[in-house]
């Protein structure tokens, strides 16, 4: 019963720390919808990772599932509580970070893809092909990895008819600000019509493809910021679980002084990680157009 007990208020509590450090700029509801805004997010992350056919609910009792076997073994193994519970808080945020990586990699690959997505357009579109189907030709003719994407529009047009609608599936299976962007100029031409598309198009091509340099070459100078980081964090903590395999260390770590010593430790290390971070990295993209 105590470890149910205690395996139950760690998730709980792990719960409610992965909300609040991963998603720290939104509210768990809003006004127009009862659906909560950061689970919106993570599905806009996971989709951009290539797990959007993964629940959040179930990505969310994969991350408390982890918390509680990581803090339960590592309970057993050292017997110190506050070790245990950061433990857990560590393995609740794991998957959430993983998803975060993944979908910066995948969107820092993809930038590179979009402007000969543009340029396939803009030559579908001046060679008369109609608008839809120059979309859907991005399924044969588009870059490999955006292919399947492309791919489900296709399909989803042939099948709907609806090419707005299409799009707004597209925009939200690819989850990506640049994405956003090209989605959205062609619904206004499609909506408006005339000339221009081409002409938009190429300025647009243009645009990402200096964007996509300028933060190629500054994230490769900033890389060594983010290895410093992570090796400054992780030293640290290696060290304090060999200390903590000694019976002398455990009884010395459960103590009040003690359990002071981890806990602000552990705030040091979260707050000098984050900062680092900020240093080295440049502003995301925010999408604007869901």
């Amino acid at each position: 019963m105590i470890a149910l007990g205690f395996g139950t208020i760690l998730g709980i509590g792990a719960a409610l720390i992965v909300i609040a450090v991963v998603f720290p700029d939104t509210v768990l509801f809003t006004r127009r919808a009862a659906q909560p805004v950061f689970a919106d997010e993570l599905r806009s992350r996971l989709a951009l990772a290539g797990m959007g056919a993964v629940p959040v609910p179930a990505f969310l009792a994969v991350s408390l599932l982890m918390a509680a076997l990581v803090g339960g073994v590592v309970h057993a193994s050292f017997a110190i509580v506050v070790l245990s519970l950061l433990a857990g808080l560590g393995s609740a945020l794991a998957p959430a970070a993983i998803v975060t990586w993944r979908a910066h990699a995948m969107r820092r690959a993809h930038r590179m893809l979009w402007p000969d997505v543009v340029d396939h357009l803009v030559s579908s579109i001046r060679s008369g092909t109609a608008l839809p189907e120059a979309v859907a030709q991005l399924s044969e003719a588009g870059p490999d990895a955006l292919r399947s994407s492309f791919r489900s529009f296709a399909q989803d047009y042939r099948t709907s008819t609806s090419f707005t609608g299409a799009l707004d599936r597209l925009k939200g299976e690819l989850g990506d600000p640049v994405a956003d962007r090209i989605i959205e100029t062609l619904k206004m031409a499609r909506d408006v019509g005339g000339t221009e598309l081409p002409g938009v198009l190429r300025s647009l091509s243009a645009a990402i493809r200096e964007d996509s340099g300028i933060r190629s070459e500054v994230d490769a100078r900033q890389s060594w910021v983010r290895n410093a980081a992570k090796l400054g964090v992780a030293a640290p903590w290696l060290i304090l679980f060999l200390l903590a395999s000694r019976p002398e260390a455990a009884a010395a770590y459960n103590s009040p002084l003690g359990v002071t010593v981890i806990v602000a430790g552990a705030a040091v290390s979260v707050i000098a990680y984050r900062v680092m971070l900020a240093l080295g990295r440049l502003p995301e993209e925010r999408r604007w157009f869901r």
